[in-house]
């Protein structure tokens, strides 16, 4: 995916445009890219839609330029795309129907429920089909995610694209579709409303709570708001609360009431001194929480590219682009962050003021080996002991250990590892036991206590605990089923962990809450934040 095999990540470094084509005039000449357009096929098969009221025919969008994106919401490359499509809908408000065509990699990932919570977090406008048996998918003949198909508005096939589609190219093909169907008098530029799914949600104090962190002596417990683009510091009871962030997403340094952030995540803690990993902002923020300000230390604001990786040592950290910074954690001074968009580790030397790549050569896949020459699968958690990183390495649906220094190594506690290359990536279930024997579904987050790792395997629903000794994996809490349930514990897509004394808190993002666990009783309540409001909208 950004994901689908290693080999076209490496195909992409080399002949990007072979990979992708298309899309207009200045693609170069390779097999299919130049074939007259066609029309195109149906989009019957899917099994519920999103945005809309009524299953859509594409014969009733004739006069339109129709954009077809096929993705599915675990990968990180779809998540890319995003943006590119919310500007282009700006652009041509009446002229372009964006249609998301959801083929899902986890099972998961095919329930319209679940699909419904991934469109409101990330706050889609546009029509969504649940494409859970990939019949689309399969008519369409796709083998990647993201790829997209841009229909005329006579109704017929004019370009398609496999991988992440740059702006530039989207909008050219667009614009030169409006050009030519405004000549021919075939365009249609009268508005469609869709029934969307944000103005059917009400607002809740939590939106998708995506980590949470405690501090080091209990005081302060830290929430990444990460759907109302803030962060919430209470105490473990929820009586004392600061807010810090407007709740509009948005980059901005400033006071902690007028910062920006956008799908806030990882944080750690140093004192009065709060770290965060500003995911769709690629940055790493920090927070002063005495003198009240937030600023930037790390990222341009502009992604690194999904064809390159990073690479070599910057003593300009706000110069260095990154990619999807989703967990940090710190240890002797150095700053270690899990950047999902790459499928690496980066560290970030807070007393040098320099940042490099740690762990991974950036190829997407579950492979042992060094610092350099290691494989991750867009890596999500972080948690250490102090000689170890752990890292929930989401698309690999594993539990990857890397050496800290002097350390040079990357291993698997529990996953897909020794299977074949092409295989690593879709070994997910719900299976305990021991090492490559364990099946999880996209972990996204851990956390290390007492010589036991707590992983939120967030697809199952489920926290599982992990002797890192013998590599035994066991269910600790939450069903198969998602649920919002307290007894038994019923979870709905859980993100964030963090351990203090005897109890787990965990971020149940799906359910906006928080919920705590007593480690020893193993009963759950929910986490009452006193005053708590949504955001002014």
């Amino acid at each position: 995916m950004g994901s689908m095999q290693a080999v076209r990540r490496r195909l992409a470094l080399i002949i990007p445009l072979v990979l992708a084509i298309v899309l207009g005039p200045t693609a170069p000449p390779v097999a299919h890219a130049q074939q007259r357009p066609y029309p195109a096929p149906s989009l019957a098969g899917g099994t519920g839609w999103l945005n809309t009221s009524r299953n859509i025919d594409l014969r009733e969008l004739r006069g339109k330029i129709v954009l077809l994106d096929f993705w599915t919401y675990c990968c990180i490359n779809c998540i890319h795309i995003l943006p590119t499509l919310k500007k282009l809908e700006a652009k041509y408000p009446n002229q372009l129907v964006v249609i998301g065509v959801h083929s899902p990699k986890f099972t998961t990932e095919r329930d319209i429920e679940n699909l419904r919570r991934a469109v409101l977090r990330y706050e889609i406008t546009h029509p969504v089909v649940n494409d859970s048996s990939k019949t689309i998918w399969r008519r369409y003949k796709i083998d990647f995610w993201p790829s997209m198909y841009l229909i005329d508005p006579e109704g017929k096939v004019c370009g398609w694209r496999r991988g992440e589609a740059p702006f530039d190219v989207l909008d050219k093909a667009i614009a030169r579709q409006v050009r030519l169907h405004r000549q021919k008098g075939t365009l249609n530029e009268k508005p469609i409303r869709w029934d969307l799914e944000l103005n059917k949600q009400p607002r809740t104090p939590l939106r998708f709570p995506g980590k949470v962190i405690v501090g080091p002596l209990g005081e302060r417990l830290v929430i990444a708001d990460s759907g109302n683009h803030r962060l919430i510091i209470t105490d473990p009871t929820g009586e004392q609360v600061t807010v810090i962030g407007s709740g509009r997403g948005g980059h901005q340094d400033g006071p902690l009431s007028e910062a920006r952030f956008q799908d806030p995540q990882g944080m750690v803690l140093d004192g009065d001194t709060l770290y965060v990993a500003d995911n769709l902002n690629h940055m790493i923020r920090k927070v002063d929480l005495k003198e009240g300000r937030v600023t930037t230390i790390a990222g341009t604001g502009k992604m690194l590219t999904s064809y390159a990786t990073l690479r070599g040592r910057s003593s300009t950290p706000t110069r260095y682009a990154l990619s999807n910074p989703w967990d940090l954690a710190l240890v002797g001074g150095r700053l270690y962050i899990a950047m999902a968009g790459t499928h690496q580790l980066a560290v970030l030397n807070l007393a040098t003021n320099s940042i490099a790549p740690y762990a991974g050569n950036g190829v997407e896949d579950v492979k042992d080996g060094s610092l350099a020459k290691s494989c991750l699968a867009q890596p999500s958690g972080l948690a250490t002991d102090g000689k170890y990183l752990f890292v929930a390495d989401s698309e690999g649906s594993s539990l990857r250990a890397v050496t800290l220094p002097p350390g040079n190594a990357v291993g698997t506690l529990v996953g897909t590892t020794g299977l074949p290359m092409f295989k690593r990536l879709f070994a997910f279930g719900d299976r305990d036991g021991t090492g490559s024997a364990v099946r999880l579904q996209h972990p996204i987050g851990v956390a290390y206590a007492d010589g036991k790792i707590f992983i939120a395997d967030t697809y199952n629903h489920k926290i599982k605990l992990v002797d890192p000794a013998t590599r035994r994996c066991v269910t600790f809490a939450g069903q198969r089923r998602r649920g919002n349930a307290l007894e038994p514990l019923q979870l709905h897509e859980p993100a964030g962990l963090a351990v203090h004394g005897q109890t787990l808190f965990i971020a149940d993002t799906n359910n906006h809450r928080i919920v705590t666990v007593d480690l020893a009783s193993r009963q759950a309540r929910r986490l009452t934040i006193s005053g708590l409001q949504p955001p002014p909208k």
